[in-house]
């Protein structure tokens, strides 16, 4: 006689395992992550090609399906395949409209897309940031989900979702303000805004 189904809890997949025992066996935490299924994802601070590992480990033990906009002439044979199946996202450079209009034509046509992008562009001193993000955001109607790499507290966390507004100015400020509460990998190597925002929020302390 062969067994029946005891309808137990599905299992957990082994990527989501790998993922989560990565992070216990590095001490950090990852998550929640908030209950949105369309957005832009902003992370940071980025000083470090650490970062970018923590994102894929808290990608996989989250387990969401969060995009990375790359260049499409990567997208041919076998790497092709394997960067869609790492949530990688073509994009073509050369083609007119530009990356924000592609990205927001993306958003248009899917249900849930959620698109992860590093503000500052470089992981070292950034003079000002690519502002790619946030108009992706406004056009798109969607909101911006910030994904914050704290290595004092070794939490991967995502504790603000901004809605884009009539001030991109206030909106920008209000992220470099985040950006700048939390302890990045190489703190020399910080984004200039947010270097700005660490000062003033340090003056105000005093």
């Amino acid at each position: 006689m062969q067994n029946q189904s005891t309808g137990g809890p599905s299992r957990v997949p082994l990527g989501q395992r790998i993922g989560q025992a990565l992070l216990r066996l590095t001490g950090w935490t990852a998550g929640p992550f908030p209950d949105i299924d369309r957005a832009v994802i902003a992370g940071g601070p980025h000083t470090s090609n650490w970062d970018g590992v923590l994102a894929l480990v808290s990608r996989s033990a989250l387990q969401k399906d969060v995009n990375v906009m790359i260049k499409s002439s990567l997208f041919k044979g076998p790497l092709g395949v394997l960067l869609r199946k790492l949530g990688a996202m073509p994009i073509e450079r050369g083609k007119a409209g530009g990356m924000v209009e592609q990205t927001v034509a993306a958003f248009a046509e899917r249900e849930k897309l959620l698109i992860a992008v590093t503000p500052e562009g470089t992981r070292s001193n950034a003079d000002q940031w690519k502002l790619g993000f946030y108009h992706i955001a406004r056009q798109a109607k969607v909101p911006i989900i910030l994904a914050l790499a704290d290595y004092q507290e070794k939490t991967f966390s995502f504790p603000v979702v901004i809605y884009p507004g009539d001030d991109m100015e206030a909106d920008l400020q209000q992220i470099y303000r985040h950006f700048a509460g939390v302890t990045p990998r190489h703190a020399d190597k910080l984004s200039a805004p947010v270097c700005a925002a660490k000062a003033a929020s340090a003056t105000g302390a005093d």
